[in-house]
């Protein structure tokens, strides 16, 4: 249970990152994905990364600048543009349906125009998923300048497209349904120099 912690990827760039583990019974049709992150990178990095043997971005959250962010579902991607942080945490839940193709991104508890990728797409169960680190190989091939540097907390993985109450309530850590990946019973093994500390404020 990491309720109030985070993890603290401590160098810059880094060759650090956690492998997540997540119990996949068949493919996602839907997803929802969110994370908080707190960091001063201006340079590409990645945030969460969930590759199979036949696609490295089946689905990735990249951030190439402060003003953007990345949402990649079988190797397509849609942009997002946000204003620039002030350096605060901020929260993002990033959500997928094949059936209509629409990606939706929320940050800090707002809805961001939506956008479509992938009609009619299956992500594969048979993964490996990364935080900290972009993947260009099944569980490898980094590059050390996509590495994230910074604190991460909060990383929820649904295989459903969450309604706009349960959006709100991820950023507002409150109570949330079952979870493919669950921040609060996280199974996860750290690779390198990641260090899991309280989280200093709200």
């Amino acid at each position: 249970d990491l309720y109030r912690k985070v993890f603290v990827f401590r160098k810059d760039p880094s060759d650090a990152y956690v492998v997540l583990r997540a119990k996949l019974e068949r493919p996602l049709q839907n997803f929802t994905l969110c994370l908080r992150s707190y960091t001063d990178l201006a340079r590409p990095h990645s945030l969460f990364s969930y590759a199979t043997k036949a696609q490295d971005n089946e689905i990735l959250l990249f951030k190439p600048k402060p003003s953007e962010y990345r949402l990649y579902v079988g190797g397509t991607f849609v942009t997002f543009r946000v204003p620039e942080g002030r350096g605060d945490w901020e929260h993002v839940c990033a959500s997928w349906e094949s059936a209509t193709g629409i990606g939706e991104f929320w940050l800090n508890g707002k809805p961001w125009p939506r956008k479509g990728l992938q009609r009619g797409y299956s992500v594969g169960a048979e993964a490996a998923i990364l935080l900290g680190q972009e993947q260009d190989a099944f569980g490898g091939g980094f590059d050390v300048y996509n590495s994230f540097s910074g604190e991460l907390a909060d990383v929820y993985l649904w295989d459903t497209a969450l309604s706009p109450d349960k959006m709100r309530a991820a950023y507002q850590s409150l109570r949330l349904p079952p979870a493919v990946l669950a921040w609060k019973s996280l199974s996860y093994e750290v690779k390198g120099d990641v260090v899991v500390k309280p989280r200093l404020r709200e």
